[in-house]
Protein backbone atom coordinates (compact mmCIF):
# COMPACT_ATOMS: atom_id res chain seq x y z
CA UNK A 1 0.00 0.00 0.00
CA UNK A 2 1.29 3.48 -0.85
CA UNK A 3 2.40 5.76 1.93
CA UNK A 4 -0.05 8.54 2.74
CA UNK A 5 1.25 12.09 2.44
CA UNK A 6 0.59 14.64 5.15
CA UNK A 7 -1.68 17.44 3.83
CA UNK A 8 -1.75 19.50 7.02
CA UNK A 9 -3.54 20.05 10.31
CA UNK A 10 -7.08 21.26 10.99
CA UNK A 11 -8.68 22.52 14.21
CA UNK A 12 -12.22 23.48 15.15
CA UNK A 13 -13.02 26.77 16.89
CA UNK A 14 -16.08 27.54 18.98
CA UNK A 15 -17.18 30.75 17.24
CA UNK A 16 -16.22 33.19 14.46
CA UNK A 17 -14.52 35.60 16.87
CA UNK A 18 -12.13 32.91 18.13
CA UNK A 19 -11.44 31.83 14.55
CA UNK A 20 -10.65 35.41 13.53
CA UNK A 21 -8.38 35.84 16.57
CA UNK A 22 -6.51 32.63 15.78
CA UNK A 23 -6.09 33.52 12.12
CA UNK A 24 -4.74 36.97 13.01
CA UNK A 25 -2.21 35.44 15.42
CA UNK A 26 -1.07 32.79 12.91
CA UNK A 27 -0.53 35.24 10.05
CA UNK A 28 1.23 37.68 12.40
CA UNK A 29 3.56 34.82 13.36
CA UNK A 30 4.43 34.33 9.68
CA UNK A 31 2.22 31.44 8.55
CA UNK A 32 1.24 31.75 4.88
CA UNK A 33 -0.64 28.59 3.82
CA UNK A 34 -3.49 28.87 6.29
CA UNK A 35 -7.19 28.77 5.50
CA UNK A 36 -10.35 29.51 7.44
CA UNK A 37 -13.49 27.46 6.89
CA UNK A 38 -16.86 28.84 7.94
CA UNK A 39 -20.55 28.45 7.03
CA UNK A 40 -20.73 32.20 6.32
CA UNK A 41 -18.34 35.08 5.55
CA UNK A 42 -16.60 36.54 8.58
CA UNK A 43 -16.06 40.30 8.53
CA UNK A 44 -12.34 41.09 8.75
CA UNK A 45 -11.10 37.62 7.79
CA UNK A 46 -9.57 38.82 4.50
CA UNK A 47 -7.49 41.37 6.41
CA UNK A 48 -6.55 38.80 9.05
CA UNK A 49 -5.38 36.39 6.35
CA UNK A 50 -3.46 39.21 4.63
CA UNK A 51 -4.98 38.31 1.28
CA UNK A 52 -3.95 40.30 -1.76
CA UNK A 53 -6.48 41.54 -4.27
CA UNK A 54 -8.01 39.24 -6.84
CA UNK A 55 -6.30 38.71 -10.19
CA UNK A 56 -9.61 38.03 -11.98
CA UNK A 57 -10.29 41.70 -12.93
CA UNK A 58 -6.97 41.81 -14.80
CA UNK A 59 -7.99 38.79 -16.87
CA UNK A 60 -11.37 40.43 -17.50
CA UNK A 61 -9.67 43.64 -18.62
CA UNK A 62 -7.37 41.65 -20.91
CA UNK A 63 -10.44 39.99 -22.46
CA UNK A 64 -12.18 43.35 -22.89
CA UNK A 65 -9.19 44.96 -24.59
CA UNK A 66 -8.71 41.90 -26.80
CA UNK A 67 -12.41 41.89 -27.75
CA UNK A 68 -12.43 45.59 -28.59
CA UNK A 69 -9.23 45.24 -30.64
CA UNK A 70 -10.47 42.15 -32.46
CA UNK A 71 -13.78 43.86 -33.23
CA UNK A 72 -12.06 46.98 -34.58
CA UNK A 73 -9.69 44.92 -36.73
CA UNK A 74 -12.52 42.67 -37.96
CA UNK A 75 -14.74 45.59 -38.95
CA UNK A 76 -11.89 47.48 -40.62
CA UNK A 77 -10.53 44.44 -42.48
CA UNK A 78 -13.97 43.30 -43.65
CA UNK A 79 -15.08 46.76 -44.85
CA UNK A 80 -11.80 48.13 -46.19
CA UNK A 81 -9.68 45.18 -47.33
CA UNK A 82 -11.67 42.00 -47.88
CA UNK A 83 -14.86 43.43 -49.37
CA UNK A 84 -14.56 47.16 -50.03
CA UNK A 85 -17.83 48.60 -51.28
CA UNK A 86 -18.18 52.33 -51.80
CA UNK A 87 -21.79 53.34 -51.18
CA UNK A 88 -22.74 56.94 -51.92
CA UNK A 89 -19.15 58.18 -51.48
CA UNK A 90 -18.99 57.14 -47.84
CA UNK A 91 -15.66 56.00 -46.35
CA UNK A 92 -14.89 52.29 -46.28
CA UNK A 93 -14.59 52.29 -42.48
CA UNK A 94 -16.04 54.49 -39.75
CA UNK A 95 -16.30 53.56 -36.09
CA UNK A 96 -19.97 54.56 -35.71
CA UNK A 97 -21.48 51.59 -37.54
CA UNK A 98 -19.06 49.21 -35.79
CA UNK A 99 -20.11 50.11 -32.19
CA UNK A 100 -22.51 47.16 -31.76
CA UNK A 101 -19.79 44.72 -32.83
CA UNK A 102 -17.27 46.48 -30.52
CA UNK A 103 -19.68 46.11 -27.62
CA UNK A 104 -20.59 42.49 -28.33
CA UNK A 105 -17.03 41.21 -28.74
CA UNK A 106 -15.82 43.20 -25.72
CA UNK A 107 -18.50 41.66 -23.50
CA UNK A 108 -18.08 38.18 -24.98
CA UNK A 109 -14.30 37.98 -24.56
CA UNK A 110 -14.48 39.59 -21.10
CA UNK A 111 -16.93 36.93 -19.98
CA UNK A 112 -14.90 34.08 -21.48
CA UNK A 113 -11.65 35.31 -19.90
CA UNK A 114 -13.37 35.78 -16.54
CA UNK A 115 -14.84 32.29 -16.62
CA UNK A 116 -11.57 30.63 -17.61
CA UNK A 117 -9.50 32.62 -15.10
CA UNK A 118 -11.81 31.67 -12.23
CA UNK A 119 -11.43 28.00 -13.09
CA UNK A 120 -7.65 28.22 -13.52
CA UNK A 121 -6.93 30.38 -10.45
CA UNK A 122 -9.16 28.22 -8.21
CA UNK A 123 -7.64 25.01 -9.61
CA UNK A 124 -11.03 23.71 -10.69
CA UNK A 125 -12.41 21.21 -11.18
CA UNK A 126 -11.25 19.54 -7.97
CA UNK A 127 -13.25 16.30 -7.66
CA UNK A 128 -12.10 15.72 -4.08
CA UNK A 129 -10.15 17.50 -1.37
CA UNK A 130 -8.19 15.93 1.49
CA UNK A 131 -10.60 17.54 3.98
CA UNK A 132 -13.45 15.51 2.47
CA UNK A 133 -12.05 12.52 4.40
CA UNK A 134 -12.28 14.26 7.80
CA UNK A 135 -15.69 13.38 9.33
CA UNK A 136 -15.95 16.45 11.60
CA UNK A 137 -15.34 18.76 8.62
CA UNK A 138 -18.78 17.92 7.22
CA UNK A 139 -20.26 20.33 9.78
CA UNK A 140 -18.52 23.31 8.16
CA UNK A 141 -21.60 24.12 6.08
CA UNK A 142 -23.88 24.05 9.14
CA UNK A 143 -22.40 25.39 12.36
CA UNK A 144 -18.66 24.70 12.67
CA UNK A 145 -15.62 26.95 12.25
CA UNK A 146 -12.28 25.49 11.20
CA UNK A 147 -8.74 26.66 10.60
CA UNK A 148 -6.21 24.63 8.64
CA UNK A 149 -2.46 24.88 8.21
CA UNK A 150 -1.17 23.17 5.09
CA UNK A 151 2.07 21.20 5.07
CA UNK A 152 3.32 23.39 2.20
CA UNK A 153 3.69 26.30 4.66
CA UNK A 154 7.37 27.16 5.30
CA UNK A 155 6.76 27.23 9.08
CA UNK A 156 4.83 23.95 9.12
CA UNK A 157 5.91 21.27 11.55
CA UNK A 158 3.34 18.62 12.46
CA UNK A 159 3.89 18.70 16.23
CA UNK A 160 4.46 22.46 16.45
CA UNK A 161 1.41 23.26 14.31
CA UNK A 162 -0.83 21.08 16.46
CA UNK A 163 0.52 22.75 19.61
CA UNK A 164 0.04 26.25 18.18
CA UNK A 165 -3.57 25.49 17.21
CA UNK A 166 -4.26 24.11 20.70
CA UNK A 167 -2.77 27.23 22.31
CA UNK A 168 -5.00 29.41 20.13
CA UNK A 169 -8.12 27.64 21.41
CA UNK A 170 -8.57 25.02 18.72
CA UNK A 171 -10.30 21.77 19.57
CA UNK A 172 -10.59 18.46 17.71
CA UNK A 173 -7.15 19.02 16.20
CA UNK A 174 -6.73 16.47 13.43
CA UNK A 175 -3.81 15.52 11.18
CA UNK A 176 -5.09 15.41 7.60
CA UNK A 177 -3.64 12.90 5.13
CA UNK A 178 -3.88 13.21 1.35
Amino acid sequence: MAEQKNWGVIAEFENPARLLEAMTKLTDDGYKDVESWSPFPIHGMDDAMKLSGSKVPWFTLTGAISGMSLAAWLQWWTGSVDYPVVIGGKPLFTWEYAVPVFFELTVLLSAICTFISIFVLNKLPMPSHPLDNVPMFRRVTDDAFFLSIESSDPLYDTEKSQTVLAELGGTNITLVEE
